[in-house]
């Protein structure tokens, strides 16, 4: 578990707000989803040979003896949320949440056990460009941010059928190798084999890398959707690798999977993971209904713009009110009140506390802001303020209160 303050708030803020914006252009809406859910939903939609499953859910009973579970994942609950309130009944939904996930895994840069993800999901839309314009959104949201060096590396896992299939001749390959597999994946190879292709042991590499490929054994539909994918994101002028070994780790996933992935943030390099999952709303008990989605960790983001010196400077104030003086508190307030009912868009912060006007200067300057406006007894007793600017050398000017606002206003069209 861990705290976000200080510059990582202000990364934190800067991910999520720009997020959201980026969402509305694309003509999402919000969704809000509970943090714990019934264990049934992850077992059923994850899979129960998964890692999440077997080893990261945090997983209770409560008082009537029902398996509760912090929610790893949002895919399922959104999934879950869909169905319950008929959002998807002959309709298209673009939808989109935020929030902590819960994982048991070793904490490392950028991962927590409580960790925060941005979770987008459409449902209703089986064709290919419903894929690329997530994509297109993505690549759009890292421009925003202002990162760089993230690699977009997609796959296909066909339909479900190929996919079986595929498992097989995947597993008779492994089992004429079993000699030269490690513990993690002999075990996989009885439950989840396709994750044995992802595995991040260096002495597999070549093993993995001579593994039959699922791209050349998938249905013909499969194979279309996947050039028509590549073709969008060849229009688009969004480079793509072709990674044969991403499969993803959930059980859900069909056809189109996709990464982001970057080098500076150690060997789990995933900054935005998703893919299709044409099932999965039929399997938890919904009606048959096409869907694709992804989910980025908050984290990973922030660590990427501290690491890129990208964070914005969004802390300082624009205008800082130096108050001295025992008649002026009162004035000096709603003097504050009105300017911030003037300037909504500017931070104003009144000092508080009281203090000598050398220390008050002192927080005015530390603040940031870009003006000090400083009112004592006489300038309430005469109606003015000294606007008096910190970051330039203008000289300063002695401002009624009635044409406060003009001069402001002024001051500040010109920065």
């Amino acid at each position: 578990m861990n705290d976000i303050h200080g510059q990582q708030a202000i990364a934190f803020d800067f991910v999520t707000e720009t997020a959201q914006a980026v969402l509305q252009q694309y003509g999402f809406q919000s969704i809000r989803l509970p943090i714990v859910e019934k264990t049934e939903l992850f077992c059923r939609s994850i899979g129960e040979v998964t890692d999440i499953v077997e080893k990261e859910m945090y997983t209770f009973n409560d008082r009537n003896n029902d398996s509760l579970t912090l929610r790893p994942e949002g895919t399922a609950g959104c999934v879950r949320a869909v169905i319950e309130n008929g959002l998807a009944h002959n309709q298209i939904q673009k939808l989109f949440y935020m929030g902590p996930m819960f994982r048991y895994e070793r904490p490392q840069k950028g991962r927590y056990r409580q960790f925060n993800q941005f979770g987008v999901e459409v449902f209703g839309l089986a064709s290919v460009d419903a894929d690329a314009e997530l994509i297109a959104l993505s690549a759009r949201l890292w421009e925003k941010l202002g990162l760089e060096n993230l690699e977009l590396q997609i796959n296909s896992l066909g339909s479900q059928e190929s996919r079986a299939a595929y498992r097989d001749i995947l597993v008779a390959y492994f089992e004429a190798h079993r000699a030269e597999l490690d513990e993690d994946s002999l075990r996989r190879l009885t439950t989840n084999p396709l994750r044995i292709l992802d595995t991040k042991n260096p002495d597999l590499k070549t093993l993995v890398a001579n593994a039959p490929k699922l791209l050349e054994h998938l249905d013909a539909e499969s194979i279309e959707h996947f050039e028509h994918l590549k073709n969008h994101l060849e229009d688009l002028g969004i480079d793509y690798v072709v990674n044969p070994n991403l499969v993803r780790g959930l059980d859900y996933y069909n056809r189109t999977v996709f990464e982001w992935v970057t080098t500076e943030l150690g060997a789990q390099g995933t900054v935005c993971a998703g893919g299709r999952y044409d099932g999965l709303v039929e399997q938890i008990g919904g009606k048959p209904t096409p869907a694709v989605g992804f989910a980025m960790g908050i984290e990973r983001l922030m660590a990427l713009l501290i690491d890129q010196g990208v964070v914005p400077e969004t802390s300082a104030q624009d205008i800082y009110m130096v108050l001295v003086g025992e008649q002026v508190q009162r004035p000096g307030m709603v003097l504050a009140e009105s300017l911030r009912d003037a300037f909504p868009e500017l931070r104003i912060q009144m000092n508080c506390g009281g203090g000598s006007f050398k220390s008050q200067f002192k927080k005015a300057d530390k603040s940031g802001a870009s003006f000090a406006l400083v009112l004592g007894d006489d300038e309430v007793t005469q109606q003015t303020i000294v606007v008096k600017p910190l970051r330039t050398d203008q000289a300063q000017k002695v401002v009624a209160w009635d044409a406060l606002v003009e001069t402001l206003a002024q001051e500040f069209s010109e920065i």
